[in-house]
């Protein structure tokens, strides 16, 4: 979940968080389940080359280990079931709001998956509490956008009929 959901944290092309997201909801789907993961069949069978995933993971690596520094068993009983479910079923939530084609919405929403997913690897309860903070805050924003984007139609249809 962290590695599709960390590129999202930046500012990214229009559509990266679609093509990005979209995997995130086969992998947060199982977790608030407690089932195994299961990709569609074409997913499954697909592969990367092994220089694009070890240039992914160099990229990676340097902020892994800065959270690294950072992550330490706390609080396990928040990055344990059932919290792990609820965190999947939360992360399923915010992977659909990354899907969404919402101007600058995808950076809360994946940096709070990343927060979460990091915790329960980890097994650091302070790391998820906060990407449950951090889902709060993303689900209201994007909210407010979206309600921002659609009073102004909504004001227009009410006007005009």
């Amino acid at each position: 979940m962290f590695i599709f959901s960390f590129p999202n944290v930046s500012p990214t092309p229009p559509g990266t968080s679609t093509i990005l997201g979209a995997p995130l909801i086969f992998l947060a789907e199982p977790l608030k389940l407690c089932r195994d993961l299961w990709l569609p069949q074409f997913v499954a069978n697909r592969s990367m080359t092994r220089s694009d995933f070890s240039s992914l993971v160099q990229r990676i690596v340097p902020w892994l280990q800065r959270a690294k520094g950072l992550l330490c068993p706390h609080l396990t009983s928040c990055a344990l079931p059932p919290m792990a479910y609820v965190v999947g079923l939360l992360s399923l939530l915010l992977a659909v709001l990354l899907v969404l084609p919402i101007p600058l919405g995808n950076v809360l929403p994946a940096l709070a998956i990343n927060l979460m997913a990091l915790g329960v690897l980890e097994r650091d309860g302070l790391w998820v509490l906060s990407g449950l903070t951090a889902t709060g805050v993303a689900v209201f924003v994007v909210y407010g956008v979206v309600f921002a984007m659609l009073k102004p139609t909504l004001h227009f249809f009410t006007q005009v009929l």
